[in-house]
């Protein structure tokens, strides 16, 4: 017996034409809204620069290539779709991740920055020798330059005048770099010609600007601002979300009460002037006494004598709003998960048990 065919009269296939229009519309607007969302909240400006002759649609591989946009095709569509209305305009743009494709497609229309205008983007963590290279890539000064200037105690006077949380303390003659930690990760506009003078004061204004709502809250601590800045340093490199450091401040705050060392190896790594990753320390290194370095036998219940990189905002807040815990140890894995105990005992089974799973970092 044969099946009779579904036959459907007009009205259903108006209904049927109709749904799948509107699944279509549906996919349609969600791939669109993924294609033209930020790509990342990286704020970082991010130097473009367009030639005459260059198109919107010519210049898709830089923008993806430069992780501005999300797909090379779905920007051609949009620009297809959209039709700017301003051409695109030759010379210097600073475009950022965080842009969405619209705001992105409206800048490359505008005229393009300023010549005379410099943009320096100073990452959270970075130390004085990372924002010494920058300044010496980027401007007419020399890595050397910055140095100088922050051994000068008349400049450095002039500072701790100016500035409510700057101290004698930055004048400790064992801190390698004196406004280490003092300037804050942001990115900056300055005028090419800036002295560096400016250039380091523009980042102790912002620095003012974050801190001074905790002004109240640090008088009434029982640690001078620099050490506070000094533990929020160490907590910056050696975690990554603010839950784990502030957790990370708790155990630092907890060993110094019962008159442990910190033993924070970023702390040893600055103090032998390696940067993290680069390789693996030496046992001379580990054992240095150096007032930096709280793995030394010297540094019993002591915080090091300075900050030793320029800290987050989550990292300050973590230290100074400080979280009650027991735990006395932490170690992290290589995907930079931390793990919290109590006891040495528990502390070292968490480390043969990472070593087991291979999650243990080892250099290369």
């Amino acid at each position: 017996m044969k099946k009779k065919k579904l036959r459907l009269n007009k009205r259903g296939k108006i209904l049927v034409g109709f749904v799948y229009t509107l699944v279509f519309i549906l996919i349609s607007c969600s791939i669109f809204g993924f294609i033209t969302r930020p790509v990342s909240k990286n704020k970082e400006a991010k130097l473009i620069i367009i030639e005459n002759g260059d198109t919107y649609t010519s210049i898709s591989s830089v923008l993806k290539d430069s992780k501005l946009i999300r797909s090379e095709l779905g920007y051609k569509l949009y620009i297809k779709l959209n039709r700017p209305k301003k051409s695109l305009k030759a010379g210097k743009h600073y475009l950022k991740e965080n842009m969405t494709l619209r705001q992105l497609v409206k800048d490359l229309g505008e005229s393009p920055a300023n010549a005379d205008v410099l943009i320096l983007t100073f990452k959270e963590g970075v130390n004085m020798r990372g924002i010494a290279s920058i300044i010496d890539k980027n401007t007419s000064y020399k890595a050397d330059d910055l140095y100088k200037l922050l051994k000068d105690n008349n400049y450095l006077d002039e500072l701790i005048k100016k500035y409510w949380f700057l101290t004698d303390e930055i004048k400790n003659t064992n801190i390698y770099y004196s406004l280490e930690g003092y300037l804050y990760p942001n990115t900056y506009e300055f005028n090419k010609n800036a002295k560096l003078e400016e250039i380091l004061e523009k980042m102790l204004d912002e620095t003012d600007k974050q801190l001074s709502k905790y002004k109240d809250k640090i008088g009434k601590s029982k640690y001078t601002f620099h050490q506070i800045m000094t533990l929020a340093s160490m907590c910056e490199l050696e975690a990554v979300s603010a839950k784990d450091r502030q957790l990370v401040a708790s155990v630092f705050y907890n060993r110094l009460a019962s008159n442990m060392s910190l033993g924070s190896d970023v702390t040893t790594y600055y103090a032998a002037k390696v940067d993290m990753g680069q390789r693996d320390l030496y046992q001379a290194e580990i054992e240095s006494d150096n007032p930096y370095n709280t793995r030394s036998a010297s540094m019993i219940g002591k915080i090091p004598v300075g900050p030793i990189c320029n800290p987050s905002i989550d990292a300050i807040d973590g230290v100074i709003n400080k979280k009650q815990s027991d735990y006395l140890y932490f170690v992290a894995d290589k995907n930079k998960k931390v793990y919290f105990t109590k006891t040495e005992s528990e502390h070292n089974a968490i480390i043969k048990k990472l070593q087991d799973e291979g999650l243990w970092y080892t250099y290369n």
